[in-house]
């Protein structure tokens, strides 16, 4: 008997091996992914600018790193004793206004060569719904807990989502034409804007997506991190407390359906010896100065020497 549906994950043409360095941008499911990542040394840059949530917001952060278009001190604010930039994450936000622009235009000087470098982009959106301020009209990525009654709250429709995927597909591309770019929609249930509204966003994400890269199959793909959630994990037990995020479980299983069509095969037994040494290295002795753990850290140093042979830029700690 078979008790779920499985969706199909289709086998990326330019999959992720060892050698490959991979943008992450986006929601905060896109850290999740990251951790991931990370823990499996993969080469990764997560969301240089803090989480972003919509396409407007990930375009405009990918557009000024390639346009090298630097922050000044007009798109800066200060709020609740911070200074804020409303592009950006709170992550970013400074006390002082002098540390906050330097910091941004540091990113954006690094994003660039990482952009011009990388192999491979994952974007995770995880909403249509989007603020504008209502004294400047720009729509924000981050209200920074500004008062609601500055800003319009407003659903973009598939067809502002599919310009804005077209017109950041072709920034990335204006430097650095080969990047494979993978999207993918966030499984976190944006239930603060209403349940028939989190529909409809997630259904406006879905459909900007698809119209574009269906025209762009060689360079783009998609990962289908919400349907997963939504049709394979269809149980409350696979969220967190609040309801909202997948939890640990949820975030392992769509892992291993990522890795299962984005990961190079022969990439799988080095992360299988990478768990192996990340679970070593988590290991507590009883009596660290026995005959027997010394024997342990002697065959751990071996191992960890041996993968750094092969791969020089891991690193364990």
């Amino acid at each position: 008997m078979q008790f779920t549906t499985k969706v199909p994950i289709a086998k990326s043409h330019h999959t992720i091996d060892y050698h490959a360095k991979v943008i992450l941008l986006g929601s905060c499911f896109a850290v999740n992914i990251a951790e991931k990542f990370n823990y499996y040394k993969f080469q990764n840059t997560v969301n240089p600018f803090g989480i972003l949530f919509h396409p407007l917001a990930i375009h405009e952060c990918i557009r000024r790193a390639v346009e090298q278009d630097f922050f000044t001190e007009s798109d800066l604010f200060f709020h609740n004793e911070r200074w804020h930039c409303f592009e950006v994450h709170s992550d970013l936000s400074a006390i002082h206004k002098e540390d906050l622009l330097k910091n941004l235009n540091q990113k954006v000087a690094d994003f660039k060569l990482q952009v011009e470098s990388v192999t491979h982009f994952l974007i995770t959106y995880g909403t249509a719904w989007v603020y504008r301020e209502k004294a400047t009209q720009q729509i924000v990525a981050n209200c920074h807990k500004v008062p609601q009654s500055q800003f319009e709250k407003e659903l973009l429709t598939a067809t502002t989502i599919q310009k804005a995927i077209q017109e950041t597909i072709g920034l990335i591309q204006s430097v650095n034409p080969k990047a494979t770019i993978t999207f993918t929609v966030s499984p976190v249930r944006h239930l603060k804007d209403g349940f028939i509204e989190n529909q409809q966003s997630k259904a406006n994400l879905i459909i900007g997506i698809h119209n574009t890269i269906n025209q762009q199959p060689s360079t783009t793909n998609y990962f289908p991190s919400y349907e997963i959630m939504m049709d394979e994990l269809r149980d409350y037990r696979f969220y967190a407390e609040d309801l909202l995020h997948p939890n640990a479980t949820a975030i392992a299983y769509i892992w291993e359906r990522f890795v299962s069509g984005s990961v190079a095969v022969e990439s799988i037994p080095i992360m299988d010896e990478v768990d192996q040494i990340q679970k070593a290295l988590a290991h507590r002795a009883f009596n660290p100065n026995s005959e027997s753990h010394q024997k342990f850290l002697s065959n751990l140093n071996e191992r960890m020497s041996n993968i750094k042979k092969q791969y020089p830029f891991l690193v364990f700690e």
